[in-house]
């Protein structure tokens, strides 16, 4: 909880234990260890207790490759067939049966026992997602959200905490990368994903487009359990058979004979080169994670392949893109362009998935580059705010000739009734802050958050609160005070669009990352009794009272430390004004209806400081690639959305 400005502010105590420096290093070779470059611990299970829906992968799909002669159904099933011949061998003690792993020395070594939880190895046990119903589906599309959500929390947090500087190595210690200290303490409580079981092919609630930030992240999901090796498999020492079998590889240009064309790419083993080498200096060994993915070849078990793709508007300057699953049909040795013996693996995409993401981002960057050469049709107009939001809003209708956002004045900042800058409400709030340059956690309008800044230094929310000031027009602080963010309008190009599922809808021709702000709720705000009036006239109204509390779930971080209480101050009445947009509107009134939505409403002062009257400012609940539809909370079960804000 965020105390009142009369308080000391408060320091959630989250237990932290200082993470582990990991160098850059070879890709593990398949050992008992191949995966303590990661933080590991065991889960509540993610998979539920044995159902329908998870079994052994009884029988894959067929194998692409039309020339094979082999029969992918009967690979797998021998595959399963030595499994259980080999688990029965080794509990008999059958003399003629592989050798079962010895116990971990580094589990017992006292030497190696610190604060840090213990954490149990990752299992070698193999499942697959079989077809699954729609409320499972949504089982655990929530608990990979609220995973990621609690990730990114944390590491906005620690983002925040350590450009304290001093102050944050006195209480955390030596300095280490937040996403580094989000997945550690996640590890310690228990919240990595996917940690009891192996899964093959898809993981439930991960989606083919996902965007991720940090590799660490792929870690904490179970998408791909490998900090830094490409190849991500369940070594021979852990696996049923005593073979190794890959589950998932990172394509990220980190070979120089890789090759990849979207569809089909061919995929150059692990190992041959020195450490922060780019090329070989030695032959590549079919052992390790280069014997997995042979094996896996043999048996037709599917691959997830994420792209690492290089991004300015990412810290570490790569995004990892999650594009499906693709089938090994082919691997050979070959010398490579160095001129050392190399494994090459060629991968084809299985069909009928959904577009790839990488796909997805290349034809967003041609979109806002010449949006009338990439889409020919469909655009109604380039830009509906005339030139008065920073950047372009699109219009784009491809299904119908409905036109009718472009008949609407464009306001993109929404007209306060007179009274929001008049009396005692507004004149309790001061006259802004002095400060000279940027302000400090001293300042008079940090004072009034509480004591802490709601943004960090990039400008992303730290937490959701009841109301965040923001310093305004009588603040003495420049433009670039990092306490002025949502009031500087938008930064992303938007697109109002027509869809077949939810009429009018926004997406976004840039990746959002979450916790941006994206846009504000604009039109004509009406008192309580202008909006009896006008309601019982047929006025399209906005209700930002009705808007549930969801910005409680951005920065809730109870998952790893139990007395977490959301923040309540300051404290907001209740809210009885509404916004007319019949007239005029922005973009932000075409936001769908969602009860699983991607962005969440956070009231903001910065112009005035009447509680009463706070701007409803839009934020990102969650990473949101470029096309992907935004939804938001109105708060109604029953009442078309359509009613609220058309």
């Amino acid at each position: 909880m965020i105390p009142p400005p009369s308080s000391p502010a408060a320091t959630p105590d989250l237990n932290l234990v200082p993470f582990p420096k990991i160098e850059p290093k070879l890709e593990p070779a398949d050992d008992l260890h191949a995966d303590v470059t990661a933080p590991t611990g065991p889960l509540e299970p993610f998979l539920p207790p044995p159902s329908p829906i998870f079994s052994p992968s009884p029988s894959p799909s067929p194998r692409i490759d039309p020339a094979s002669g082999y029969d992918n159904s009967s690979l797998f099933a021998e595959y399963l067939r030595l499994a259980h011949l080999y688990a029965s061998s080794s509990a008999n003690h059958n003399p003629l049966s592989i050798i079962p792993a010895p116990p971990d020395p580094l589990a017992s070594s006292p030497a190696v026992v610190s604060a840090r939880k213990k954490r149990k190895p990752r299992s070698g046990e193999m499942v697959r997602a079989s077809s699954m119903n729609v409320p499972d589906l949504l089982h655990f599309r929530d608990i990979v959200r609220r995973t990621r959500i609690t990730f990114d929390s944390l590491r906005v947090f620690f983002h925040q905490e350590e450009e304290k500087g001093e102050a944050f190595e006195a209480i955390w210690g030596k300095r280490t990368r937040p996403d580094l200290k989000a997945s550690t303490i996640m590890a310690d409580h228990d919240l990595w994903l996917n940690r009891d079981r192996r899964i093959i092919g898809s993981i439930p609630g991960i989606g083919v487009g996902e965007i991720f930030f940090f590799r660490m992240e792929l870690c904490v999901l179970g998408l791909h359990g490998q900090s830094q090796a490409g190849i991500d498999y369940v070594p021979a020492s852990r696996s049923a058979t005593g073979e190794p079998i890959a589950t998932s590889i990172i394509v990220s240009g980190g070979y120089e004979d890789d090759e990849d064309s979207g569809l089909m790419l061919v995929y150059t083993g692990h190992g041959g080169r020195g450490p922060n080498m780019f090329k070989h200096s030695m032959d590549q060994k079919l052992e390790g994670g280069n014997l997995a993915l042979e094996r896996s070849m043999n048996y037709g078990i599917e691959i997830r392949v994420i792209r690492g793709i290089r991004s300015r508007h990412s810290p570490g300057g790569k995004i990892y893109v999650y594009d499906g699953l693709y089938k090994i049909v082919k691997y050979w040795m070959d010398v490579g362009k160095s001129g050392f013996g190399i494994y090459k693996y060629k991968l084809l995409r299985i069909e009928g998935q959904e577009e790839m993401g990488s796909d997805i981002l290349k034809f967003a960057e041609e979109l806002k580059v010449n949006p009338l050469s990439a889409k020919p049709t469909g655009y109604v107009s380039l830009d509906i705010s005339t030139g008065t939001e920073n950047f372009p809003v699109s219009l784009f209708n491809d299904i119908d000739d409905d036109r009718e956002p472009s008949l609407f004045e464009y306001l993109c900042r929404p007209i306060f009734p007179a009274e929001a800058f008049q009396g005692k409400a507004n004149a309790d709030g001061g006259s802004g802050c002095a400060c000279v340059s940027n302000c400090t956690v001293s300042c008079f309008c940090v004072m009034k958050n509480g004591g802490q800044f709601p943004y960090d230094s990039n400008g992303f929310l730290v937490r959701g609160k009841p109301l965040i000031y923001e310093c305004g027009p009588s603040c003495s602080c420049p433009p670039s005070c990092p306490n002025r963010v949502s009031q500087k309008g938008v930064k992303h190009r938007l697109e109002v669009f027509r869809s077949n599922e939810t009429g009018w809808g926004v997406r976004s021709l840039d990746l959002i990352r979450a916790g941006s702000f994206i846009c504000e709720f604009s039109g004509i705000v009406l008192t309580s009794q202008q909006t009896e009036i006008l309601a019982s006239k047929g006025h399209c109204l906005v209700h930002p009272g009705q808007f549930p509390g969801r910005w409680i779930e951005w920065g809730d971080i109870s998952d790893v430390n139990p007395e977490y209480v959301p923040p309540n101050y300051p404290i907001v009445p209740s809210l009885d004004f509404s916004i007319d947009v019949s007239r005029s509107r922005n973009v932000a009134c075409y936001l769908s209806h969602s009860c699983r939505p991607n962005v969440f409403a956070q009231f903001v002062l910065f112009d005035h400081n009447n509680l009463s009257y706070p701007h409803v400012m839009i934020f990102a609940m969650e990473n949101i690639p470029p096309l992907r539809e935004l939804s938001i909370d109105y708060g109604v079960v029953d009442e078309p959305v359509e009613k609220l804000t058309m």
